[in-house]
Parts: C-alpha cells; sequence; structure tokens
C-alpha cells in the first residue's frame, strides 16, 4: 500500500470519536512516534498514563524505549501505529518534516495530539493543521515547554498590567546557529538499524548521510528551519503572549547569501504587528548567532546570551527562561509587582493529557501556537525569497511576492501526498 493510500484509507474507513468520559485516575491510551533524543524526554513526561504503542524510524532507539516500559506494541511505520484502535492520543516528536504528516493523521482518525515545536515545516501545513483542529475537537498542544514556567507567566502579568507602559518595541535573540550545505553530504551507506526511507517522509529523496541524523537535520530546508525554526517557539511566545500577538502585517530579513540547501549561521529578522484593541502597532526584532539588539553595544542591557527586551514608554523589560528584571533598575527601586493572576501550570504534558480526559484546555493549543508557528516560518520565507513580505494571512498569500509560494507550500514526496479528511 502506498503512502497515500494508507493514509486516506485510514482518514476515511477509522475516523472515531474518543470524546468519552474518564474515571477517577484513569489513564490515557497513547502512542509516541520520535522516542529518542527529545522524543525521549517527551515519553517520559508522559509515562504516568498507559503508552501503548511506540514508533520510531531506528531500530535500536524503538528496543531501547520499548525495554523501559512494561510491553508497548512497536512500529517503524507511524501509519500502523495508528491503525491500533485503542490509540486515544498521539504525542509527534520526530525531525520538523515529519510534524505536519503525523499530526494530520492523528487528528483525522481522532486522535488528541501533542507535537514538538515548530508545529509545521511550513506555513501552509500549519494553516492546514489548525483547521483540522476546528473540525475534529481534538485537544492539541504544541511542545514550548518553557510556556509552563513560572517565570514566562510573572513576565506576562508585568507587561500585561502595564509596569513599562504600553509597548511598541520588542527585541529577541539567542546564540548559536545551524548551517548544512548539500557539498558536505555525500552519500553513505544506510545503517542497518534505520529505516532510512520512512525518516525521509515527505521530503524529496536524497542519499543517506550521517550529518542528517540523528541532529543536524535542522541545518538543511528539507528538514528543518534553522535556528530561527527550532528556538524563536521559545523565545517569541513570550512576547505573542504578553502582547496578543497574531499574524504580522510585514516581514523583512537579513542574513548571509541564500544557500539553496543550508540554513545560515545567523538572521536578523524585523517584523511589524497591527495594533490590538487599545495595544499600539509591535515591531518585533529576532536575532540570532552572533547577532545582538543595539541595546547591548549602548551598555543598556546585561550580558545574557539569550533573552527578550520589551521597550515600553515607561522603560524596559528584560527576561529569559529564568530571569527579569525592570530597567532601568534605578528607576523601579520600591516598584512592587502585581499580584500573580496566571495560575502556575499542572505541567506541560500533564495540561495536555489531562485536558484530553476532562475535554479541557491547553495554553499551546494549535490555534495559538499555530499563528506563533506561522509568524516564526515567516521570517525564512522572506530570508529565502529575498524580499520584504506584506503578508496577506487571510490567503496566505506574500503580496506581490510570487515567489514566495515555493517557501509557504514545498512539494510533497510521491506516496506522501497531502490528505485532508
Amino acid at each position: 500500500m502506498s503512502g497515500a493510500a494508507a493514509i486516506t484509507g485510514l482518514a476515511l474507513s477509522k475516523e472515531r470519536s474518543y470524546a468519552r468520559s474518564y474515571a477517577a485516575n484513569e489513564k490515557l491510551n497513547i502512542g509516541v512516534v520520535g522516542v529518542a533524543n527529545q522524543g525521549a524526554y517527551d515519553l517520559g513526561n508522559v509515562t504516568s498514563q498507559n503508552i501503548v504503542a511506540l514508533c520510531d524510524v531506528n531500530d535500536d532507539y524503538l528496543r531501547a524505549a520499548a525495554s523501559k516500559l512494561p510491553n508497548p506494541k512497536t512500529f517503524n511505520d507511524f501509519r500502523k501505529m495508528l491503525e491500533l484502535k485503542e490509540i486515544e492520543a498521539v504525542v509527534c516528536a520526530t525531525p520538523d518534516h515529519m510534524h505536519a504528516t503525523v499530526t494530520s493523521l492523528a487528528l483525522v482518525t481522532g486522535r488528541h495530539v501533542y507535537c514538538e515545536k515548530p508545529l509545521c515545516h511550513n506555513v501552509w501545513e500549519v494553516r492546514q493543521i489548525r483547521e483540522l483542529t476546528k473540525k475534529h475537537k481534538r485537544v492539541t498542544q504544541m511542545g514550548t515547554q518553557i510556556h509552563a514556567g513560572s517565570n514566562y507567566r510573572r513576565v506576562v502579568e508585568l507587561i500585561k498590567s502595564g509596569a513599562i507602559g504600553a509597548v511598541k518595541e520588542v527585541h529577541v535573540w539567542c546564540g548559536g546557529g545551524y548551517q548544512g550545505k548539500e557539498g558536505m553530504a555525500p552519500a553513505m551507506d544506510i545503517p542497518s538499524n534505520l529505516h532510512w526511507d520512512l525518516w525521509l517522509g515527505p521530503a524529496k529523496e536524497r542519499a543517506y548521510n550521517k550529518c542528517y541524523v540523528p541532529f543536524w537535520w535542522r541545518g538543511w530546508w528539507a528538514f528543518g528551519q534553522g535556528t530561527l525554526g527550532d528556538l524563536a517557539c521559545h523565545h517569541m511566545d513570550l512576547s505573542h503572549w504578553a502582547l496578543d500577538l497574531r499574524e504580522p502585517l510585514t516581514v523583512e530579513a537579513e542574513g548571509p547569501p541564500v544557500d539553496v540547501e543550508g540554513t545560515p549561521d545567523w538572521l536578523i529578522i524585523k517584523y511589524k504587528y497591527p495594533a490590538r484593541g487599545e495595544q499600539p502597532p509591535v515591531s518585533l526584532t529576532w536575532y540570532n548567532g552572533d547577532k545582538r539588539p543595539h541595546y547591548f553595544a549602548e551598555g543598556k542591557l546585561p550580558a545574557w546570551g539569550n533573552g527578550t527586551l520589551f521597550v515600553g514608554e515607561k522603560g524596559m523589560l528584560i527576561a529569559d527562561y529564568d530571569r527579569r528584571v525592570l530597567l532601568p533598575e534605578e528607576n523601579f527601586i520600591g516598584f512592587e509587582a502585581p499580584t500573580p493572576f496566571i495560575p502556575d501550570s499542572i505541567g506541560h504534558h500533564k495540561e495536555w493529557f489531562e485536558a484530553c480526559k476532562t475535554h479541557g484546555h491547553t495554553t499551546c493549543n494549535f490555534d495559538y501556537s499555530g499563528a506563533l508557528t506561522e509568524a516564526v516560518l515567516l521570517g525564512n520565507v522572506a530570508y529565502r525569497s529575498g524580499h520584504k513580505i506584506e503578508w496577506d494571512a487571510r490567503h496566505l498569500k506574500c503580496k506581490g511576492v510570487p515567489e514566495a509560494d515555493h517557501y509557504l507550500r514545498e512539494e510533497r514526496r510521491k506516496g506522501w501526498e497531502w490528505v485532508n479528511g
């Protein structure tokens, strides 16, 4: 059976509702796709539930993960795994290029989904996943685990309570960069424990090389979205949450010359967002590699490696995952933070699987995290197309830049065609 036929068969013949009631302490039946590295972390955070199935294209990873659980069924092909009727929810921790393929099939067959960030590999896929989530009314969560931390909550409270006044400017930065080039990846023998064709999935066929698997795939456009795709969903999450940001109006990018195959080692992305109610328009600038906001050179900021800077009418707020400081500090001597009003999280993964059982709400559901992911990925669309983008979010179009369409929606390999359901 071809990939498309397998997907169609499941989508049309086996859709079912899991909106059942759960007794106290009853466990959710979960299947996990991708069980090593980040997948191992995700798996470890849901083992309080009933892990009925594991799937991985690496036999060694699959065997090691299965050995730590009572008696899970194991698969190399997630499509085969989803034929198991008992699976009620799916965790997807694959490389980026497989996110939408796994998630879409899980949704159209009635499963709840936890998917790692970025939600999808391109903007068009994100929008399809958002629509499928609405249609099938599943409980979803994207893996931006820092969203559950207390520091982000306190920062959001400070911004929303007006501690630094109206915010019109935000800067977000992180170090590091993924970079890959086709010339670095000649054909190599496929390891006997790796199912390379399944690892490729919808990506264009190419020879195996160890530089792709298991980690550095993020440096190739075919599989990842570079540092922006890897980390911006974590760091831009804070500003999207605090300022109620959704779709940007314009996006423009600065970076090294575009490589057809490999992602860049640095980028500067400038986003413009519209006013939201009484909140003014916002400019948000992303930096990675060795690039930083001008405030560092001016000596106005502490030497933090990663962070977010909110610039308000009354002052500034700098934050990272664990710290937050109001600036200039002498202006906030004696300042009293608002009484916390955002409840603490019960845990990012637990929030999801408990909501699956209670038909509840998650904070990084695919509507919120989908809008965030679309904005993040548009940064790479602007960079790769070489144009400033005026974004038509409703129609998924970059106005007047038809060459950007190629980066908004990518061609899928034969046998892995997209199937809506």
